[in-house]
């Protein structure tokens, strides 16, 4: 192997989760942080989490009203184009209709 294209291996790398537990491993890293780990993962322990699900249902009904919103505000400007095609089928298109609309 180049001994200067490979990064240097720590066999003693620590690795330390945030409920407390810490073990040691092989890494390119010599310090490893990690926020789940076998012992406090859900799959692991057998222990349920609940996850926020008031917030995400929260936002899910915040978007369905701004998206009401947008469909409305869609639909009038829609109302408006059809009105103003149907003013311009109206309305004289040559200089001679508008002598003769007179």
């Amino acid at each position: 192997m180049k001994t200067t294209v490979h990064p240097q291996y720590y066999d003693d790398a620590k690795v330390t989760c945030s409920c407390g537990n810490t073990f040691t491993t092989g890494s390119t890293l010599p310090e490893i942080r990690v926020e789940v780990c076998a012992k406090c993962h859900p799959f692991y322990t057998g222990q349920m989490k609940y996850l926020d699900t008031l917030g995400r249902v929260e936002r899910f009904q915040k978007k369905q009203k701004k998206a009401e919103s947008v469909q409305a505000v869609l639909k009038q400007r829609k109302e408006l184009k059809t009105k103003e095609r149907q003013q311009e089928k109206e309305a004289p298109k040559t200089l001679r209709e508008m002598l003769l609309g007179m």
